[in-house]
């Protein structure tokens, strides 16, 4: 099998994009004091108030550890609280503070504007499709991963 180049190389450029949008949020939610797993660990407190810092870890893309880090940094800021769950006393569940919808309305509003320049690069058509290829990229790529 002969190795491909890598301007052919799918991965390099999906990592490319990835990349590049990451550096740019990065630099956006600076003013607002976040860092983007910050952010998107308050984006999803906030459409998913109690969950559990192992699923909101899951949706965030990052480890456990990494995740407990991240809220342990927004609990020292006020920005989130953790209580133990009603049922399960070794669950805690987690939800932003008033101080934690006021940063994240704000760190939102400026990754917002981010996502909409980028969608503006393209059709409508266009979007749709790019979004059905990375979706065809995801399935295909967690049904080919190897089993732990």
């Amino acid at each position: 099998m002969t190795s491909l180049p890598a301007a052919e190389r799918l991965g390099a450029h999906l990592k490319r994009a990835e990349q590049a949008l990451n550096a740019t949020k990065h630099a956006v939610l600076k003013p607002a004091g976040l860092t983007v797993a910050q952010y998107a660990a308050l984006l999803h407190l906030e459409e998913s108030p109690g969950i559990s810092a192992a699923a909101l870890a899951r949706l965030c893309g990052v480890t456990p550890p990494t995740m407990n880090t991240v809220l342990k940094n927004l609990q020292e800021r006020g920005l989130i609280e953790r209580t133990p769950h009603t049922w399960h006393r070794n669950v805690l569940e987690t939800r932003l503070t008033e101080a934690g919808r006021t940063v994240m309305a704000d760190a939102d509003a400026r990754a917002v504007r981010v996502e909409r320049a980028l969608a503006a690069e393209f059709t409508d058509a266009e979007r749709e499709a790019l979004i059905g290829l990375l979706g065809r990229c995801v399935t295909l790529l967690e049904q080919a991963r190897p089993s732990a």
